[in-house]
């Protein structure tokens, strides 16, 4: 098959490009190059791989994406990762934020629509366009949050209740990536991620937090909590994401229009620092210091994804657990630390 990956020098999009690639699939990377880390996974890509075309496009210039469309069409399927991935960059300029994540996602789909209507898009959004989920209740309990309902976690028929700039930005994408598929027939899909982590991932303090955690305990770089640290994520290792969204493809009837919540669901999540805290001090081999301050606008307390829609489309489930996938990383990172300095 041969893709468009956007954001294809980006963490995600880096490992995703690499599995197409090592599946002998064509590839066609756009990146701006823009973010902290890319240019290193791009000399990777080249240095393991040969054949892929790379083309330097933002995706706010809709007429050099509409060009670079042009060029590669007609391509098999359409997988849109570049995005303006920090809440609270969005905060502090959110013209910036919609023009890449509104604007930028409705550039993609318009060029796919002139010039590779057959495509299959796959847009990868994220759980914060469910909100602060506020309608329901959380509990304090073992030295962590959890919600009072929802065992299995948020489902996608939670409603949407965009908050933050980022929230509103990424949900008006997911919409439009849906809204696309009734109004135009296109075919698309919307994951909306959970906290993904793994190898050639360059977090920083805003965003990437597992990362981020690891790379500071590892370079010995300060570590700052915002909120109590009980707040309780799920996590995905990014080759089980990659897993999910080669099946969404695969299984495009099924899949096209519709929305899932992808992450590792109940039996991989984990308080942010209570839980994931000692887990780090195993691996380095002595305590982590923190440092803790207020909470950030728009954190949940608790988000766990349901991922029984997508175990069921997809027939899918993760297989990396949490301390095998963070050892993972610590590993990586411990063996590439010329990677961050």
């Amino acid at each position: 098959m041969k893709y468009l990956v956007t954001g294809g020098a980006g963490f995600i999009g880096a490992n995703t490009v690499d599995r197409l690639l090592s599946d002998g699939h064509t590839v066609a990377v756009v990146d701006d190059l823009s973010r902290p880390g890319s240019e290193k996974n791009l000399a990777w890509l080249r240095e393991k791989h040969s054949g892929f075309s790379f083309f330097r496009v933002d995706i706010r210039d809709a007429a050099e994406l509409d060009r670079t469309f042009a060029e590669g069409r007609p391509v098999d399927a359409i997988l849109h990762f570049a995005a303006q991935v920090a809440v609270t960059s969005s905060v502090s300029d959110p013209r910036f934020d919609f023009e890449v994540n509104a604007l930028g996602s409705l550039n993609v789909l318009e060029a796919a629509r002139r010039h590779s209507p057959e495509a299959f898009l796959l847009l990868t959004s994220t759980n914060k366009v469910y909100g602060a989920l506020t309608s329901h209740a959380v509990e304090e309990r073992d030295g962590r949050y959890r919600f009072s309902g929802l065992p299995g976690g948020v489902p996608e028929s939670e409603p949407l209740d965009f908050y933050s700039p980022y929230g509103c930005s990424k949900g008006a994408a997911d919409q439009y990536f849906l809204d696309y598929n009734r109004i135009y027939g296109l075919r698309t899909v919307v994951f909306r991620n959970s906290c993904i982590y793994g190898r050639r991932q360059f977090g920083i303090e805003d965003q990437g937090w597992l990362a981020w955690f690891v790379i500071a305990a590892v370079l010995g770089r300060p570590i700052k909590i915002y909120g109590d640290g009980k707040q309780v994520r799920d996590v995905l290792f990014v080759d089980d994401l990659i897993d999910a969204m080669l099946r969404a493809v695969e299984r495009s009837e099924v899949t096209q229009g519709q929305a899932y919540n992808i992450g590792g669901g109940p039996e991989n999540c984990l308080s942010i620092w209570g839980e994931f805290g000692p887990l780090l001090a195993q691996l380095r081999g002595r305590p982590v210091e923190v440092e803790f301050d207020d909470w950030r606008p728009g954190d949940q307390r608790v988000y766990i994804s349901d991922i029984s829609k997508a175990a069921r489309d997809l027939g899918w489930s993760p297989k990396v657990g949490v301390g095998q996938g963070v050892e993972l990383l610590f590993d990586w990172v411990t063996n590439n630390r010329s990677l961050f300095e």
